[in-house]
């Protein structure tokens, strides 16, 4: 049943994938995500309902705006998609829950600020934080614990001071982004601190490799990163934790 739940989900997935490339192109520059309406980025050109279907018209048009014929970056099909799959997989383990839909949101917040930081280098605040305090109310209300709190507290604390010993290598967008990492995964949040910083070391290591030391200087996006520790520690996290704790 769960199987049917993720491939009908697959849909909204896909609007709310679109929906977050707006977010993405919007929110850092402190613009309305509501007004004005979708539109080319080259010539400006508003786009007409049947050129704004998600990823279904970006085939249709083989990537290139109808007006102008500007290629599309690429970074729009794959937010829909991978937000869809995203999606998909939250019905697919948690079936049709209140926490599917926390799990959902917590998704969607993370391929946003993934996206910004990988581009501007920046996790805005008008992301993490509402997202932090729906998440946090929502967790408390369906599993009453101060878990949540507990492990947001100390997930952003361990990263604060990961920031003030080597500022140029994180910053505080991550350590807010830690903090929604702890309220939306709990106890298990130190599984996704362990994935985000041992697969921040594949990138640290090519740029040490290329470059010797002047690598050390070259600032590389966390955010994506623990993003992934992130979706990893959701749906893998307990029986990672509980694998590992079994090897004490």
């Amino acid at each position: 049943m769960h199987a049917g739940l993720a491939a009908v989900a697959l849909l909204p997935g896909l609007a709310l994938g679109s929906f977050l490339n707006v977010v993405v192109a919007r929110v850092p520059l402190g613009r309305s995500i509501v007004t004005p309406g979708s539109a080319c980025m080259t010539c400006s050109k508003s786009l007409a309902w049947y050129d704004n279907v998600p990823l279904l018209s970006y085939i249709l048009l083989r990537g290139r705006c109808r007006s102008c014929a500007t290629a599309i970056p690429w970074k729009y099909p794959l937010v829909e998609l991978g937000t869809a799959l995203l999606v998909a997989a939250c019905f697919l383990v948690f079936g049709f829950t209140w926490d599917t839909a926390v799990a959902s949101l917590f998704c969607a917040a993370l391929v946003a600020v993934s996206v910004t930081d990988l581009e501007r280098r920046i996790i805005p605040n008008r992301i993490v934080l509402p997202t932090t305090v729906v998440v946090l109310a929502a967790q408390t209300l369906l599993h009453p614990s101060v878990e949540w709190v507990l492990a947001g507290l100390s997930a952003s604390a361990f990263l604060l001071v990961a920031a003030l010993a080597y500022p140029a290598g994180m910053g505080m967008g991550d350590v807010k982004l830690a903090l929604l990492l702890g309220v939306a995964l709990g106890r298990v949040v130190p599984v996704a601190l362990m994935i985000g910083m041992l697969s921040a070391l594949v990138p640290a290591i090519v740029l040490l490799a290329r470059h010797g030391q002047a690598g050390r200087k070259m600032g590389i996006a966390f955010g994506p990163f623990l993003a992934l520790g992130g979706v990893v520690g959701l749906f893998a996290g307990k029986p990672l934790l509980d694998a590992y704790v079994a090897l004490l």
